[in-house]
């Protein structure tokens, strides 16, 4: 007769305690980034567009890891807002480049100071390195899950 492991219970596994802490982060970041008109997820879009400018949706899919309808609803969101700008590509008019307009431009300084608090209110009783081993387990468990492929 086979003698079954021991299994540890759900709520006591690293897995639940990662997902409850990620559901209590974006919660944050939502509260925070609504304090200037975004919403969680439109700041990484914007910050691929303040990364390089005019890049294709596709592209943009492409780095925030998500489905291209997906980033097209948050470019409509986004240009009705005023904080971004489709416009097509000059060798190719099948093609959409995006780019910032000079209101999203000028919010990323805001984006980035919500972004430090939530980052302070997060790991803040958290020492230096504690704060770099966390991020490489992170790293470690992003890429065990297919990350960066």
């Amino acid at each position: 007769m086979r003698k079954m492991a021991k299994r540890t219970p759900l709520k006591d596994t690293v897995g639940y305690m990662l997902a409850h802490a990620c559901k209590l982060h974006r919660q944050r970041a939502e509260a925070l980034l609504n304090e200037i008109g975004l919403h969680v997820g439109q700041e990484m879009l914007m910050c691929g567009l303040w990364e390089k400018e005019g890049i294709t949706q596709t592209e943009l899919a492409e780095h925030m890891m998500i489905q291209p309808a997906t980033v097209t609803n948050m470019l409509q969101r986004l240009e009705r807002e005023g904080l971004v700008e489709r416009r097509p590509d000059i060798e190719d008019q099948r093609i959409s480049r995006v780019y910032p307009t000079e209101k999203g431009r000028n919010i990323e300084e805001e984006v980035q100071e919500k972004w430090t608090q939530l980052e302070q209110e997060a790991f803040g009783g958290l020492s230096v390195e504690e704060s770099v081993l966390l991020r490489r387990l992170l790293l470690q468990v992003y890429q065990n899950l297919g990350g960066n492929k």
